[in-house]
């Protein structure tokens, strides 16, 4: 998934339904709580709940119409499912924090 070094706005697949407005808007004002939870959890090492939140998110981006929020989510889950390092963790969950800085209701 290649993210980087990109600042164009996301929008949701669903942006132009009316009926999805408000729980669209919901979903991205509660992402930059979502993300610092998740950084919080990486900062002392608590690796399980890392991966409850991301797989949480995971499954919530497609949702609201966000599917490549919820690669980037898939991957941290992944790598700690896999037992990467935790520098690899880090850099996995900057490239979430830096897609998701980019979301947009």
């Amino acid at each position: 998934m290649r993210m980087a070094n990109d600042a164009t706005p996301v929008r949701s697949e669903f942006a132009d339904d009316p009926d999805m407005a408000g729980i669209i808007a919901l979903f991205v004002s509660e992402l930059p709580s979502r993300i610092a939870a998740m950084q919080s959890a990486l900062s002392t090492g608590d690796f399980p709940q890392l991966r409850v939140l991301a797989h949480q998110l995971k499954g919530a981006a497609g949702g609201y119409g966000f599917p490549r929020l919820g690669e980037a989510a898939a991957m941290v889950d992944r790598g700690i499912g896999e037992g990467c390092d935790h520098n690899v963790i880090r850099s996995r969950l900057g490239m979430l924090a830096a897609f998701a800085a980019r979301i947009r209701a």
